[in-house]
């Protein structure tokens, strides 16, 4: 397995953190090393992977002091800093580790204008240039819900976006709105994720509309995801049924399947 530099993404509630830790599970259980980020302001990856609420990785964009100090802004009052911070000690030092995983908590983004960009906007995007360009860990990025993020092109350097499509016309829309924006920024890899689809008419019909865009996998609806959600722990247990789910997913990503590939019933359950 090549080490991979994967974006999740899709409309809030679809699935897409469950998706991202499925991945970084397995990938670490297959001996890679693996960072997990979670840049989506609602941050929830931690819990997801089972994390007790007060294990949770410091968000990177309220380091300030650090911030300033790295940028150069510190005394200027934020009006002049380098584009350039040093960055290469930050996973470590701020990662929390699950069993394996590295996780990383990006935090909030600096909002303002659409031209916006301050000392921790360019730390962020410095630091997430850093890790897509290593070649010596599996980086997943969990991102925010919906496409706002493309407009910051933060998924540049991705090897693939993948977009989470759960049943219903919204997470479709999202899914074919993914599309434009991602290759206004230069993303082409963009391959579908299905996921809780309870039948194969369901899974043809979400199939039908997405216009061409590739699925690389499905995930049908396991109960043991809601299961883990309301337990706060973490729903992948390293089943043969999972495993075989995440296996079929990165084999997708050599190109789109679109038949049923026997990754398991509406009903299986982890």
């Amino acid at each position: 397995m090549a080490v991979m530099k994967l974006a999740i993404t899709g409309k809030g509630g679809v699935g897409k953190t469950t998706v991202a830790v499925f991945l970084a599970k397995y990938m670490a259980g297959e001996g890679h090393r693996v960072i997990l980020i979670d840049a989506d302001p609602d941050a929830n990856t931690a819990m997801t992977l089972g994390l007790d609420s007060s294990a949770q990785p410091e968000p990177i964009s309220e380091l300030k002091d650090l911030i300033f100090e790295r940028t150069g802004a510190k005394g200027t009052g934020g009006e002049f800093y380098t584009l350039n911070p040093r960055v290469d000690d930050i996973p470590e030092r701020y990662s929390v580790d699950a069993d394996g995983v590295k996780l990383l908590r990006m935090g909030r983004l600096v909002r303002g204008g659409s031209g916006c960009f301050c000392p921790e906007n360019a730390f962020l995007k410095n630091l997430l240039a850093y890790l897509l360009f290593r070649d010596d860990q599996v980086v997943i990025l969990d991102m925010e819900a919906g496409v706002e993020h493309l407009g910051r092109g933060t998924a540049q350097g991705v090897d693939w976006m993948l977009v989470v499509v759960e049943p219903g016309k919204r997470s479709i829309q999202t899914a074919l709105t993914v599309r434009r924006y991602a290759a206004d920024i230069g993303v082409h890899n963009i391959g579908i994720v299905v996921n809780k689809f309870r039948s194969e008419e369901e899974f043809h019909a979400i199939q039908q509309q997405l216009a061409g865009l590739p699925v690389v996998a499905r995930f049908p609806y396991l109960d043991g995801v809601a299961s883990a959600d309301l337990e706060g722990t973490c729903p992948y247990t390293g089943t043969d049924e999972q495993k075989k789910l995440v296996r079929d997913l990165l084999a997708g990503l050599n190109g789109s399947i679109g038949e049923p590939q026997g990754t398991g019933s509406a009903s299986a359950t982890p």
